[in-house]
């Protein structure tokens, strides 16, 4: 009994799977995202951009105009106003000798526009003195380079502008600072004042250059530790020229370090001693460097200049 219909369903099978009817299959339409922008076919003639600008304005596209301007900061100043010229040999001619009679001279001659400048400075700082501010721009010049030798950024910023931030931050990464303010072999003074205005005439900004000479020591030390430039115990004799500077027209604003005039007969700069890697012998894979009893040669004496 059970044969038989195995037997049976075996037969009907396709004769049922034949007489089955599938529905047909239904495409409907859908209408996708729309495309404002089609790639370019390969190997066609590029258009130029005036032609693409205009298709794709057809298409709704807008493109953004591109404005070729540069940023500024109207905190700072992005230079240093009528420069003042140091004389050559300051520092080393006495005021007694000819040539340094001719140079006080000269300078009395040109503070005339420096005391024009201090009035308009006095006007919107009630507190600045010709005497009393070389002491507070001098412990400003200790206070900032003692922050660069500690990286401290914060109080670097409140100290330098953003004009001087940049260059004296520059090249320090991966280096060791060690500077140290000694003395003062003369009293710091001011030498040259200008009060110029930017973007519009009421906006002025007061920029000071001060006279310092005194007695400094520097060292700089790369990421190895080896010495690159000056020495800790060998104190120098500098003479430099700073200029501060303050937004006037602000009522928070404070006197900061904003650069340094270099005259052109200033003495060039120390050589940089760089630490270099000698390259070694080629070896192969079962070779050992022991092995091969390998000396170094002894490097050539190079300087690399700033």
């Amino acid at each position: 009994m059970a044969t038989s219909i195995c037997r049976t369903l075996k037969y009907l099978q396709p004769t049922i799977c034949l007489n089955i009817k599938l529905p047909q299959p239904v495409f409907v339409p859908i209408r996708t995202k729309k495309r404002y922008f089609i790639p370019p076919a390969v190997n066609v003639k590029q258009k130029s951009q005036s032609e693409q600008e205009t298709k794709a304005r057809a298409a709704g596209v807008v493109v953004r105009q591109q404005y070729i301007e540069r940023a500024i900061n109207i905190s700072c100043t992005a230079g240093i106003f009528d420069p003042y010229i140091p004389p050559e040999g300051d520092a080393r001619l006495s005021t007694l000798s000819k040539e340094g009679l001719k140079q006080r001279t000269e300078q009395l001659r040109q503070s005339a526009a420096s005391q024009l400048a201090f009035r308009k400075i006095k006007d919107h700082d009630n507190e600045f003195s010709t005497k009393e501010f070389p002491a507070l721009a001098q412990q400003i010049f200790i206070d900032a380079h003692a922050a660069l030798t500690q990286f401290n950024k914060e109080k670097l910023h409140s100290l330098v502008t953003e004009r001087c931030y940049p260059e004296m931050v520059r090249g320090n990464r991966y280096k060791t600072l060690r500077w140290r303010f000694i003395e003062s072999l003369e009293p710091p003074r001011v030498v040259h004042a200008r009060c110029p205005d930017m973007i519009s005439k009421g906006n002025l900004y007061g920029q000071v250059t001060l006279r310092v000479h005194s007695r400094q020591t520097l060292a700089i030390y790369d990421r190895f530790g080896r010495l690159m430039l000056g020495d800790e115990d060998e104190p120098r004799d500098v003479l430099e020229y700073l200029v501060l500077e303050r937004h006037l027209v602000n009522p928070y604003g404070r006197w900061r370090l904003h650069g340094k005039i270099v005259p052109a007969w200033a003495p060039p700069k120390d050589p940089i001693i760089k630490t270099v890697i000698i390259p070694g012998p080629t070896l192969k894979p079962e070779e050992a460097f022991e092995d091969l009893h390998y000396q170094v040669p002894k490097p050539k004496a190079v300087q690399w200049y700033k």
